[in-house]
């Protein structure tokens, strides 16, 4: 299994990267979480051969903007995007006329699908529940090709977190925030909140990406948080666009 962070940054892009989005490619299913402007580069890594399944988290425009360049691609298996309850209305209002080509006019079948909170097979095992954030943001536990991705973001440290994190082979989560910083009034996390996310869930590795383009404006202050905090988090991974890791 590979994932390729396809983009890593929050609320804008800038030369550090992309808004973000995440590719999970196994052995049946290309996943990706989130629909950031990076997912416009989704095609330099998959066939395009097998059925792709899209997570959205919630609807700020960080983490949909990309959705118009969905008629770039060709997926001969088509598309599935899944999202909370009511966001189907969003989603095709969104990927609609006037703003860009809709959902039912791609060249490929889309399908936007509502998940409620809990476990589902789909076919494979996806777990919702809803983080803290502002917009009703949902978190995703995926199990497939016997491994287990968690991806959080955005969420300030909650329960929920930790429950879909729980013993996961990979946990995605957000670094919108310095070291020591805190945004109580639009929860993000900083490193250490994240990190002690993945121990209290015994998560084998941590990756953090969404970082706030306002706060990490160079790629060296994202390497300064590789430094300063691997010993807590053995095999931290502070990614960077179009960094691909297996696992």
């Amino acid at each position: 299994m590979q994932v390729t962070f396809l983009g890593t940054n929050g609320w804008f892009d800038t030369p550090t990267g992309n808004t973000v989005s995440v590719l999970v490619q196994t052995r049946e299913y290309d996943l990706i979480f989130d629909a950031g402007n990076g997912i416009a580069k989704a095609d330099s890594y998959i066939s395009q051969e097998k059925p792709v399944y899209l997570f959205l988290s919630h609807f700020h425009i960080d983490h949909i903007a990309g959705l118009h360049t969905l008629v770039k691609f060709r997926l001969k298996q088509g598309l599935k995007i899944f999202c909370r309850p009511g966001g189907s209305v969003l989603l095709h209002t969104f990927v609609g006329e006037p703003f860009t080509v809709p959902l039912e006019k791609l060249p490929y079948p889309a399908h936007a699908i509502e998940l409620g909170e809990g476990i589902h097979k789909i076919p494979f095992t996806v777990e919702c529940r809803p983080l803290v954030h502002p917009g009703s943001c949902y978190g995703y536990r995926v199990e497939i090709d016997g491994k287990v991705i968690a991806f959080c973001t955005d969420t300030g440290v909650c329960d929920n977190a930790v429950t879909l994190a729980r013993n996961a082979d990979l946990l995605i989560t957000e670094c919108g925030l310095k070291p020591g910083d805190s945004s109580p009034d639009w929860p993000h996390l900083n490193p250490k909140d994240a990190i002690g996310i993945a121990e209290r869930a015994n998560a084998k590795r941590l990756a953090l990406l969404h970082f706030g383009a306002e706060v990490y404006k160079t790629l060296e202050e994202r390497k300064a948080l590789q430094d300063q905090f691997e010993y807590l988090s053995p095999g931290l991974i502070v990614a960077t666009d179009d960094l691909t890791i297996d696992i």
